[in-house]
């Protein structure tokens, strides 16, 4: 008989990594870039324009040598990574309070600590809820908080995923905001790349297939969180976004047609992803000044 491996909660007892501050000028590149990845008409922001909600994630970036680098492309070690053994990370949600938006072109500074751990027990297995709280900085001033909710497993479990995906498949919506897409493995591949991402569900379909049981190639997360947020900023440019929470919920896959949908009211804004398999892939909840 197999021993019972401790449960999570035991590896990371006496885990407790403290702050760490790092700096980025915010150049005005990486929007330009991204920009374009999302085939939008020109830059989003130049130097000195405030930065939309969320684009800082294409900032503050870690890149390891290719040797520190796990067999699914994730980091092998990192500082807020807890001591789980075959780690399985999956970037369930997050927070974010906007002060003032980072202004580009002018240096920041980010604080990262650890805010929570906490182990829950999934439908399948035992999971570790690791929630890491970053400070972004500009002239010495406070400009937003954020929050993300990182899940970790020990060891893979098998998920719930289509067999097969269907191309021709177009999702609907009556909202009254809409933003329609088709990720292919390009557009992903130059994403992974903006953002440092090394996973290989985001690039590698035989890695997805064979080891993940995926059926292609998978949308990141952050990447359907930003296609909501660019909802409030194409239909109400002029309503600064003062806080925001989004939950990733089920993976789409490159090739599929999604819709990205938002319905405003009350000074708020409800946001989601939908495919014609499902209709909250992810959703998220806007709050303006």
């Amino acid at each position: 008989m197999q021993p019972t491996p401790p449960p999570l909660d035991a590896y990371v007892e006496s885990w407790t990594p403290g702050p760490v501050t790092d700096e980025d000028p915010l150049a005005t590149g990486p929007v330009a870039a991204l920009s374009a990845v999302l085939d939008l008409p020109g830059p989003v922001a130049k130097a000195g324009d405030l930065l939309p909600p969320l684009w800082h994630w294409l900032y503050f970036l870690s890149w390891p040598a290719g040797r520190d680098l796990g067999a699914d492309g994730h980091p092998l070690d990192g500082h807020f990574l807890p001591p789980v053994p075959q780690r399985q990370r999956m970037w369930a949600g997050g927070r974010c309070e906007i002060t003032r938006p980072l202004c580009l072109g002018e240096p920041a500074e980010r604080v990262s600590s650890l805010a929570s751990v906490t182990a829950k027990q999934g439908r399948t297995a035992e999971m570790l809820f690791v929630t890491e709280r970053r400070e972004f900085r500009q002239h010495g001033r406070v400009c937003l908080v954020e929050e993300q909710d990182i899940v970790y497993r020990s060891g893979r479990t098998a998920g719930q995923h289509p067999a097969a995906l269907d191309p021709s498949a177009f999702p609907h919506s009556d909202s009254p905001w809409q933003l329609q897409l088709r990720p292919d493995p390009a557009l992903l591949f130059r994403f992974s790349a903006l953002t440092a991402n090394a996973h290989r569900i985001h690039y590698d379909a035989p890695y997805c297939r064979d080891e993940e049981g995926y059926p292609g190639v998978v949308v990141h997360g952050p990447l359907l969180a930003l296609l909501m947020l660019e909802l409030p900023r194409r239909h109400a440019p002029d309503r600064p976004v003062r806080s925001l929470s989004y939950r990733l919920r089920r993976p789409v896959f490159a090739g599929e047609h999604l819709i990205a949908c938002g319905t405003p009211a009350d000074g708020r804004t409800e946001l989601h992803v939908a495919t014609h398999r499902e209709d909250r892939h992810a959703t998220a909840e806007v709050t303006f000044a």
